[in-house]
């Protein structure tokens, strides 16, 4: 088993940028390939971004490509995401999980495990 603990959230005019931290304890962190997904309030969780066991392969919504990066330092046991460029539809609710061996990277059901997520809102 994975504890996953988000950081990094909070308040930021549009256009600003935040740095969101996953840092990881229990099972070896570089044996799972990582994600982060967002909810919005009355919304879906949706994909945002993640990246193999390696950190050699990424993968990004269409929302947020060009924007956000996602990387990780096995090291530090630490996953995160450089968010550029913020927008108000960005306001969420921002998790991140390890993703099982098998499945599609862009689906919740694909992740094993979850942090208790880091409110992320973007004002005008």
């Amino acid at each position: 088993q994975v504890q996953l603990v988000e950081s990094g959230g909070g308040l930021v005019q549009a256009g600003g940028s935040l740095r969101l931290s996953c840092a990881a304890s229990g099972r070896t962190f570089s044996n799972y390939a990582m994600g982060w997904f967002r909810q919005a309030p009355g919304k879906e969780r949706e994909f945002v971004a993640a990246i193999s066991w390696s950190g050699g392969t990424t993968y990004y919504a269409d929302s947020v490509k060009g924007r956000f990066t996602i990387s990780r330092d096995n090291a530090k046991n630490t996953a995160y995401l450089q968010m550029n460029s913020l927008k108000p539809e960005d306001t969420a609710v921002y998790y991140c999980a390890t993703k099982y061996y098998s499945g599609s990277y862009y689906y919740q059901g694909a992740y094993a495990y979850w942090g208790q997520g880091t409110q992320v809102t973007v004002s005008s």
